[in-house]
């Protein structure tokens, strides 16, 4: 991949993993209404907490990487650097789990960040694993 199209593929995907991010956080301030508004059991809420815990863990792990890109890019820190295990993807058990942590219902919501999420977690491992090299 070209140093161009390297750049734009970050910018975009950056541009991507920000907007989901605000998807995210405004489906969350109102998720317990909702999930109120559904009847669901107590079991059924606290699914919803932890696989918005899940969602929440993707998109920091994602932006965290993209912003180590940025840096590269911009000579803030060498590419050498950025490959080191601190600034790789992690928590790739918990981001990579495509099953709910427990039996129950979620919120129709919900279900498309987790995907939404996931597809991207797993592209961005994918350049993880590329740039890593």
């Amino acid at each position: 991949m070209s140093v161009v199209a390297s750049l734009a593929f970050i910018d975009s995907t950056f541009r991507e993993a920000f907007e989901l991010t605000e998807e995210a956080r405004d489906f969350f301030t109102t998720m317990d209404g909702h999930a109120r508004e559904h009847n669901f059991s107590s079991s059924d809420i606290l699914l919803q907490s932890c696989e918005a815990l899940r969602v929440t863990s993707r998109l920091t792990q994602i932006m965290a990487w993209l912003l180590v890109q940025k840096a590269v890019q911009s000579n803030e820190i060498s590419r050498e650097k950025a490959r080191d295990s601190q600034y790789r993807l992690c928590e790739q058990d918990v981001c990579c789990d495509e099953n709910l942590a427990f039996e129950g219902e979620i919120l129709p919501g919900l279900a498309e960040l987790l995907d939404r999420s996931l597809r991207l977690y797993q592209r961005v491992s994918r350049l993880d694993s590329e740039y890593s090299r």
